[in-house]
């Protein structure tokens, strides 16, 4: 791994880096843990001989660092954010605060697990109003370079110096500017220097927020992996008419059908698609407009999905006819999407049965098992508001405006004009998403696809419409109705590719699962029918007992204490997640 200084070649006399990593130069893996997921994607696609602009991670130790020492960044750490900048003005031949050829870079984070959207980014580092004529000079395109100033000082702002306003939506630098000032004591430093020193702190800062937080605790994740930061050259996809900016992903992550699925926007930057202030275009378009670069952009995700044995999300920027890819991550995915894309991943040969069981959780069975609207059931409804499908499924509750409203109302729908990451808190209580503006590719639609809650994306004047009513959202069709409509259950003997998994997860779980309408050897402890019994709680199971019936042994808790029992039957509906329950308890067991 590249940790010395760079020119040095790696040899023994350079001087080794503590917090810094240059993962370009790595020829063995730099590992996840140290430099983060979107460094590692960086690192990965250049052994691929992929196109990506230069970089340096500041490691997770780092992070850990900065909190150990009360918010501070450790010593040593800002002259090895010198020691970085240099090494990319030696590569591209341009300088930081410079004011001819001036290098400005974005300041990105990027934990060991993914966590989309939960932390933050600065794009743009490295402007002032000298290096903005500079800029002007150099691309003879000033209204581009006051654009880039403009919204530097917008995520700097709210990033850094915790502006509430929605500092973006202002149309110069001096109405941000002002936005500032009225707001905080703090003001934007002219010294890039400064700015980047800044920056990584707040990055920093960002992994202990409230939704940072929230994210990890549904999902499971340990709080004190804390983020690396990765500080990149700037491509800009708004320079000309040559450019954009994109969301693909290798599969189709609300399906799980091998065909390319994505959103391109052109002459705009990463953070217009991903905040779903703009609804980009399909990714078509870029094929009518560039399918040399379409092209190239295709090969490169097949190429990512072949050697990641799984579907890639990857973000891309094209700069005036040239493309650069920023990350490729397995692709959050839709619970139904899960399923197709490991029975795909079979059919392939790329992974075996067990991977592929090892892939799909019981929870997101169970999602795909949810009720669906009744055939019929929308006949004569009334259709308050459509959009795209970004998560399928159905929910019906009272539509609300806020994310606390969202906490505080059980099962409610949470409508808003885009989410944020501060909107977190309240998509994690809502049973679904409806937002006005926004693609597929919006933080909503990804977060939304992560938790596996229905979202409807696009929809036009939706707080107006929806909010104060209860509603139905039928999210796979991508329409929202007024009242409650009937749904009824999926058979998961109906459905093919849930045939193919449940025969799989039969043959190799530990336990037979037998429907309440068939036949399981006695004797039978069935909890539902001793109303003595709580069926949520494992009760003691008698010796002897074959076979066990009740909502607790479908639980890890309850099932390794009928194996434990020598109970090799269960009574339930649906078997699915019950198996896959098993099949998990074995593995680990």
């Amino acid at each position: 791994m590249m940790r010395t200084r760079p020119g040095t070649s790696g040899s023994d006399t350079a001087e080794p880096l503590e917090w810094v990593v240059f993962p370009a130069h790595a020829d063995e893996d730099p590992g996840r843990e140290l430099i983060g997921g979107k460094a590692w994607s960086l690192w990965r696609m250049n052994q691929l001989g992929l196109r990506v602009p230069p970089s340096f991670v500041v490691t997770t130790r780092a992070c850990t660092a900065y909190f150990d020492q009360d918010k501070s960044l450790p010593d040593g750490l800002v002259d090895e954010l010198r020691t970085g900048i240099r090494a990319l003005e030696a590569e591209l031949g341009r300088t930081f605060g410079g004011t001819e050829r001036p290098l400005l870079v974005s300041v990105r984070s990027g934990a060991a697990v993914s966590m989309p959207g939960m932390m933050d980014t600065i794009l743009n580092l490295g402007i002032n109003d000298d290096i903005e004529r500079a800029l002007a000079v150099e691309t003879r395109m000033p209204e581009f370079a006051a654009e880039v100033n403009r919204r530097f000082h917008a995520f700097y702002g709210q990033l850094v110096l915790g502006c509430f306003e929605e500092l973006g939506d202002l149309p110069d630098t001096a109405a941000v500017r002002a936005a500032i000032s009225e707001e905080t004591t703090g003001t934007v430093p002219t010294d890039p220097w400064a700015q980047l020193e800044a920056a990584v702190g707040a990055v920093f800062a960002s992994s202990r927020t409230r939704r940072a937080m929230a994210y990890r605790e549904h999902h499971g994740i340990p709080h004190d992996l804390g983020t690396a930061v990765t500080v990149q050259a700037m491509v800009f996809g708004n320079a000309d008419d040559r450019s954009g900016t994109g969301v693909l992903f290798s599969r189709n992550p609300l399906s799980g059908s091998p065909e390319v699925y994505g959103e391109y926007l052109p002459c705009g930057q990463g953070e217009d698609v991903v905040s779903g202030k703009v609804s980009p275009l399909p990714l078509d378009m870029l094929a009518e407009r560039s399918p040399t670069i379409h092209a190239e952009l295709i090969e490169a995700a097949d190429l990512l999905d072949r050697e990641g044995r799984d579907a890639q999300d990857i973000e891309f920027t094209v700069e005036c006819g040239t493309l650069y890819l920023l990350q490729s991550r397995p692709a959050k995915r839709t619970a139904r999407a899960a399923v197709r894309i490991a029975l795909e991943l079979v059919d392939e040969g790329v992974i075996d049965i067990g991977e592929a069981l090892a892939r799909v959780t019981p929870d997101q069975l169970r999602a795909v098992l949810r009720p669906v609207v009744a055939s019929g059931a929308t006949d004569g409804a009334t259709a308050l508001a459509s959009g795209s499908s970004a998560s399928p499924g159905v929910a019906t509750g009272l539509a609300v405006a806020t994310p606390e409203e969202a906490e505080q109302v059980p099962g409610s729908i949470l409508v808003r004009r885009t989410t944020s990451p501060e909107d977190v808190h309240g998509m994690i209580a809502a049973a679904a998403v409806v937002t006005e503006l926004g693609g597929s590719t919006s933080h909503a639609a990804v977060v939304s696809r992560a938790l596996d809650t229905p979202c409807v994306v696009g929809c036009d004047g939706a707080l107006e419409k929806l909010v104060g009513k209860v509603v139905t959202v039928d999210a796979s069709a991508g329409v929202v109705y007024a009242g409650e409509l009937p749904t009824v259950a999926v058979d998961e003997n109906d459905d093919p590719d849930l045939v193919r998994i449940l025969a799989w997860a039969a043959e190799r779980s530990p336990i037979t699962v037998v429907p309440t309408t068939g036949e399981a050897p006695e004797p039978l402890l069935d909890v539902t029918a001793d109303p003595e019994l709580d069926p949520e709680t494992v009760p003691p199971i008698p010796e002897g007992t074959a076979s066990v019936h009740g909502p607790c042994f479908g639980t890890p808790e309850g099932l390794r204490a009928a194996l434990a029992a020598g109970v090799h039957t269960l009574v339930a509906d649906p078997a699915l997640p019950v198996l896959l329950t098993a099949l998990n308890l074995k593995e680990t067991s």
